[in-house]
């Protein structure tokens, strides 16, 4: 099962915020190897330039900061973002911290020392985050999310049709063969007709928003996925 997670988190990107550069550096170095991007900063300044600009999925920050506190940064992001999710790392047990940190919709605390075994339990949560709305991991750099009908890799995002989704969401949670039959019922609209030459032209549009390969045809039966 942690395997599963694990393979999930290379279609996420991250950004690390930490003031202790030899924190910093031996965390970083464990992401860059678990994420498909890694970025890090060493204050909330910087650290909300490089959000700006890479747009991560997860920001994990510490709360004790020169200048700017990771709770004053994650306030700054939730002004206009309350979809990012934000782990937050600290020494600090105290009850102010935990009561402000509560609020801002955070994805795990945790108190420090930050061990390789506390890093996973944390990125499990996050991971989990995304499986309750619906989001699933295709392959490597590949994410469907069911809610907004998308598929993106790191490079382009693909808006889905009705059917386009609906399809994909019964290939990955029936995980087996989905039938013609089945096709027909589950997803083809009631006042058309499923021809051949329908069928054709929605898998041909279907595959061109897919990694290469991943739909495959069970001649005479229907389709199915192909996992990395």
């Amino acid at each position: 099962m942690q395997n599963d997670f694990i393979n999930k988190l290379k279609a996420f990107s991250v950004l690390y915020v930490e003031d202790e550069d030899g924190i910093r550096n031996n965390i970083e170095q464990i992401l860059q190897h678990l994420f498909k991007e890694s970025n890090s900063a060493k204050n909330a300044s910087e650290a909300y330039s490089k959000y700006l600009e890479f747009n991560p999925d997860l920001i994990i920050t510490d709360i004790k900061m020169q200048a700017e506190t990771g709770i004053d940064l994650i306030k700054k992001i939730r002004i206009t973002d309350a979809k990012t999710r934000i782990i937050i790392t600290s020494a600090h047990t105290d009850l102010n911290y935990l009561l402000e940190a509560a609020e801002l919709h955070l994805v795990k605390y945790i108190v420090k020392p930050m061990t390789q075994d506390k890093l996973m339990e944390a990125l499990e949560a996050f991971v989990k985050t995304y499986d309750e709305n619906k989001i699933y991991n295709l392959s490597s750099n590949w994410v469907f999310d069911y809610k907004e009908a998308t598929v993106s890799n790191s490079n382009e995002s693909f808006s889905l049709t009705k059917k386009e989704n609906s399809f994909l969401r019964l290939l990955i949670t029936k995980n087996r063969i989905i039938t013609y039959e089945e096709l027909e019922s589950n997803i083809w609209d009631e006042d058309s007709v499923m021809t051949a030459n329908a069928m054709r032209l929605f898998i041909k549009n279907f595959r061109k928003k897919l990694p290469v390969n991943f739909l495959k045809n069970i001649q005479g039966v229907g389709y199915k996925l192909v996992r990395d």
